[in-house]
Formats: structure tokens, sequence, C-alpha cells
């Protein structure tokens, strides 16, 4: 045990294996090709192979064939793993030694209690899938959460075709705007109890701790800004992804919080980031 816990310190000890497995983690519990970790790392292929094979041998992440494609996941159990090696074996669980952000994962972890919840909803432009998030969320589950949404660009528009989505549903989208993720990271901002992304590009990138180490889940949704063509083509991609994005918080809403303790409802939210999204 004490090898392997030497072994895959060593395989972190290395910036962009550290990078690689930080993507991995954010992602979690998503399978990426390896082009995708190379282009959202800026990596050449064949360096980000090198990399990936590393943290395979130690045990970090997981690699699995899909026809022609490598897939690779983070290994969970390998991180608890590592954490536990160091802060239970090595420390051995001293409160006064371990971060009190671990606390949840050291001692007992406490259900969530009965309070109205804050969900930010996170993508790239805050612009239509975040949008719909938040808005789905306020509309469906209001009296139980408080919904936002922000997007990691510095600047960027509400989507036509989203609003006129929203509208023809029946939501009221006369208060809504598009905002930056900055403005959710000051001191006066509501402390986030949920932290979703909505977007591979906004799960991809890396984000500053949030306070508190809300749950956070990624919720990947095919863009609908992206579709090109007439207006019935256009309109039916936002259609799409307002199902998705509907159905997963119909998903969400229905979790038995006040039954639920961190670490399951974690999984919760991860199960239903695997629903189709199409």
């Amino acid at each position: 045990m004490e090898i392997e816990l030497i072994n895959r310190l060593s395989a972190l000890s290395h910036p962009q294996r550290m990078a690689v497995f930080r993507l991995l983690m954010r992602r979690c519990p998503d399978e990426l090709p390896a082009g995708e970790i190379a282009d959202a790392l800026g990596f050449k292929a064949s360096t980000a192979s090198v990399y990936l094979s590393a943290l395979t041998g130690a045990g970090l992440i997981a690699q699995r064939r899909d026809g022609t494609r490598l897939l690779y996941a983070i290994n969970l159990d390998a991180a608890q793993e590592l954490v536990a090696g160091i802060f239970l074996d090595c420390c051995r669980g001293r409160a006064d030694i371990c971060p009190p952000q671990l606390q949840h994962i050291i001692g007992n972890i406490s259900p969530m209690t009965d309070q109205k919840f804050n969900v930010l909803f996170v993508c790239t432009g805050n612009s239509a899938r975040s949008i719909f998030a938040e808005t789905i969320l306020r509309d469906h589950a209001g009296d139980k959460f408080n919904a936002y949404s922000a997007g990691t660009m510095h600047r960027s528009e509400l989507n036509p075709f989203a609003i006129k989505m929203l509208a023809q549903k029946g939501h009221s989208v006369d208060d809504l705007r598009s905002k930056n993720i900055s403005e959710f990271q000051s001191s006066q901002a509501p402390r986030m109890d949920f932290v979703f992304t909505v977007c591979d590009r906004a799960a991809n990138e890396e984000c500053p701790t949030w306070a508190g180490q809300p749950v956070s889940g990624h919720w990947g949704v095919p863009d609908p800004v992206k579709v090109t063509g007439t207006d019935a083509q256009i309109s039916l991609a936002f259609q799409t992804a307002y199902g998705a994005i509907y159905n997963r918080i119909s998903a969400f809403t229905s979790l038995p919080f006040d039954t639920l303790d961190r670490q399951s409802l974690q999984k919760r939210v991860d199960e239903i980031g695997q629903q189709p999204a199409e």
C-alpha cells in the first residue's frame, strides 16, 4: 500500500500529468477521448498519450477502447484511496492536520438539511443552455431552490432563439440577463450548494474553488447555438436542449434531499448527468 501511494503521488508530481488528472476529475464520471483531453489542455497528441499512459499505469485513471478510440475516465476508488492514504493512514485522521474542507470525507457525512438551496448553472456564454436551466429550475421548484446561471466568457448576450423558446414554454423572460461567473465569486455573492456545468467547454476549464465546497456535477448538453440551417432546424436544436435540461432538473428536484448524505447525493447527481442529452 505504501509503494502504491508513493507511485501515485509520483505520477501526480508532474504539472502536466496533474493537469490531466484535474481535468478528468472535473469531468467525472464522463469518459473523454484522448483527442479532447489534448485539445482542452493544449497538448500534442503524442504528449497527451505519454501522460495518459503514466496515469493509467498508476491506476489513477481508467482506459477503455471504444472502436478506434481510447476513452479515459477518473478512477474514483484510486482517488479516494490516495486521499485516505495521505490524511488517514499517514496523518491518522487528525482534525488539526487535515484540511477543513476534507472533514466531510474524514468524518461522518451529514445529510443535506431541509433548506432552500442555491444552485448555479455554468456554461461558456450564458446565452442558452445555462439560461434554460436557471429558468426551468426557478419556475419548476422555486420554493425549494434559488436558481442562478453564469458564463465563463468575458461578455455574452442572450440568444434570441433561447428567449423565444422559453416564452413559448410559458416562462417569464423579462428579468433574464447574461451574467459572468465572476459575479458569483465575490464575498457578497450567494453561497452555492450546487454548481452544475451544462457544456463540455466550461467543464474543462479551470475554475477557482467555490466557497463552502458545493456539490458539483457536469450535465453536458450539445450547444444549440452552433446549429445552422433553417429556422425550423435551429428551433428543433433548442427544443432538444430544453427537453434534456428539463428532464435532468425534474430528476434533480425529485431527489429525497432530507434522506441523502453528501456522498449519496453526489452519486445521484452524477447519475442524472449520464442521462441521454438528445
